[in-house]
């Protein structure tokens, strides 16, 4: 037997009075079933679509249970988990205004809101804490919050806390509440591991079912316009052809991303649209602000991130509009769920390029309906690339642009490639042949008569040999200085001259012009022949001023100290 007034429901009568005032004769399915077994004191696992009344379904019998009994300081009765921080603050509302015949004391523990003010109603005690799982536990963590007299949970939309990684928080909330309680858990669907959730932690609920999971409400329009350019200046351009086509009341358009939210409130302010702007970087004041001007109707058209896809109870929306088909297929289901709330026709339009009819295929599966586009579809050719997997274009390799108008390419000047540097690490000599022989006071590269030979070009006979530039150099040099010196007159003088351009003949005649390195073992072998008496003589020539420990090397044991020789008169 359906229930058909609030009174059936067996909550108390004031509570039943302030739902009277508020307007409401009549329960939703989902109202009509739980409300009954939650007055009982049984576990409750509630699946339905969003804008089916979830909300009431859990604050009405809390309330009615909550009449009698005290709050203690720093011990809630009741404790409400929520994922996002307007969900939070809607459950707050609805206590305010179904609560209006009670004296209960109502809590909220959110992000972005001082913590001070928080820990005064904590320490005065109360009776219904809602929170966010972050910002309980930082309450917990610091002391300022017990969880040991908690007598009822509730955790609302189970999968979006799935969605945002609140799973561990849960766990761990649990945990620290008493055995003894009663659990009233609703999502709007049950993937493996909220099913996990429900078996650890629910004692024998019954579960509630009021249409299968991720389904649209009926009273939705659902329709579709292909965009063959997937550019995100002609999806701007197609959605307010659409937003002038509609008879639009209000109206939330949906992005994927933050920044694209942030573009799309600029091209909407642009072209005269009465339009404000939801994201999670914005701080909860203005985010707070932008919802009550969207529900008074100051701002006309909302654009939002999926932070307010989920929960938001605003019961006039006219249109959604999804600028981007969302990547979760269930997301969809909570987007257009903000529109056709509580029996009223809501029109929900997505806009769809080559990259999203993969998604396209998802939706249709979960929802079981079938396309309806507005204007021409994709082709079939389209459609089969998209099932081969063939990418005819990447909106990621074109970057989008903030502008509304497509725009020529950008032409200048090439620049010229820069050259690689050099890989030798800082701070290190580079090789002697890499050093510029002419720079002064560098360190000249020693080069073999073997290469000297190989590229000097074959010489005349009788044509001196062509000296390298060092020789040059040092010519000049012996030159200068012998210029500097004063000449010595008489026979000494020319006697040492003689001398000395004897032992520079000498020195070149005993010199071998291509002398091949020596290999070790030649080198060696040179080595004994020359024994104690000192250096090779042709290699020095007549040159008698060399000083005798070049002539005479000290040979070492490797292992043995030797002991130090005598001197040579």
């Amino acid at each position: 037997m359906t229930t058909k007034t609030f009174a059936e429901l067996e909550l108390s009568p004031k509570v039943v009075a302030a739902v009277e005032a508020a307007g409401y004769t009549d329960p939703t399915p989902i109202q009509a079933q739980a409300i009954p077994v939650a007055m009982t004191g049984r576990d409750v696992l509630g699946i339905a679509q969003t804008g089916t009344g979830k909300t009431a379904s859990f604050t009405l019998p809390m309330i009615s249970r909550l009449e009698t009994g005290r709050a203690r300081a720093r011990m809630p009765r009741s404790l409400i988990l929520a994922p996002t921080r307007e969900l939070a603050a809607q459950v707050a509302q609805s206590f305010e205004k179904y609560g209006v015949n009670h004296k209960l004391t109502v809590a909220l523990l959110i992000g972005g809101v001082s913590m001070d003010e928080q820990t005064k109603k904590l320490d005065r005690g109360v009776d219904v804490l809602i929170a966010t799982p972050g910002r309980l536990i930082d309450h917990f963590q610091r002391g300022r919050v017990m969880l040991m007299g908690v007598e009822i949970l509730v955790i609302d939309e189970a999968d979006r806390m799935l969605d945002m990684g609140f799973i561990p928080d849960i766990e761990k909330i649990c945990k620290l509440l008493p055995p003894k309680r009663q659990t009233l858990f609703f999502s709007a669907t049950m993937p493996p591991e909220i099913t996990r959730l429900v078996n650890q932690f629910l004692r024998d609920p019954v579960r509630i079912e009021v249409a299968k999971p991720a389904s649209t409400a009926q009273t939705i329009k659902q329709r579709f316009r292909w965009c063959e350019d997937g550019e995100d200046w002609a999806k701007r351009e197609a959605l307010r052809d659409l937003m002038r086509a509609e008879d639009v009341r209000n109206a939330i358009v949906f992005c994927n991303r933050k920044r694209d939210v942030a573009i799309l409130l600029k091209s909407l302010l642009k072209h005269g649209f009465n339009a404000g702007a939801l994201h999670g970087d914005m701080d909860q004041s203005a985010r707070t602000e932008t919802l009550d001007k969207f529900r008074s109707g100051e701002i006309t058209f909302l654009a939002a991130s999926d932070v307010a896809a989920r929960g938001l109870d605003i019961p006039d929306v006219s249109h959604i509009f999804n600028f981007d088909l969302p990547w979760q297929s269930d997301d969809y289901v909570h987007r257009i769920g903000r529109t056709g709330r509580a029996g009223r026709q809501g029109s929900a339009t997505s806009l769809v390029t080559y990259e999203d009819l993969k998604l396209l295929k998802q939706i249709e599966a979960i929802t079981g309906d079938s396309t309806v586009w507005i204007g021409d579809p994709p082709s079939e050719q389209d459609m089969e690339d998209s099932k081969s997997k063939k990418r005819r274009r990447s909106r990621s390799a074109a970057p989008s642009r903030g502008g509304d108008e497509k725009r020529a390419p950008r032409v200048g000047r090439t620049r010229t490639p820069r050259e690689p540097r050099s890989e030798q690490p800082r701070g290190e000599r580079p090789p002697a042949d890499q050093i510029a022989i002419d720079q002064p006071g560098a360190e000249q590269p020693q080069v073999s008569s073997q290469d000297t030979a190989a590229r000097e070009p074959a010489r005349e006979e009788g044509r001196p040999p062509a000296r390298s530039r060092r020789e040059r150099g040092g010519g000049r040099q012996r030159d200068a200085r012998r210029d500097q010196q004063p000449r010595e007159e008489g026979r000494d003088g020319q006697q040492q001259r003689s001398a000395r351009s004897g032992r520079d003949a000498a020195s070149e005649t005993a010199k071998p012009r291509s002398e091949p390195k020596p290999t070790p073992r030649q080198h060696n072998e040179r080595t004994s022949e020359r024994g104690a008496g000192g250096a090779d003589k042709s290699a020095f020539g007549a040159n008698e001023q060399i000083p005798d420990f070049l002539r005479r090397p000290v040979k070492r044991k490797p292992e043995a100290k030797s002991e130090p020789q005598a001197a040579d008169g």
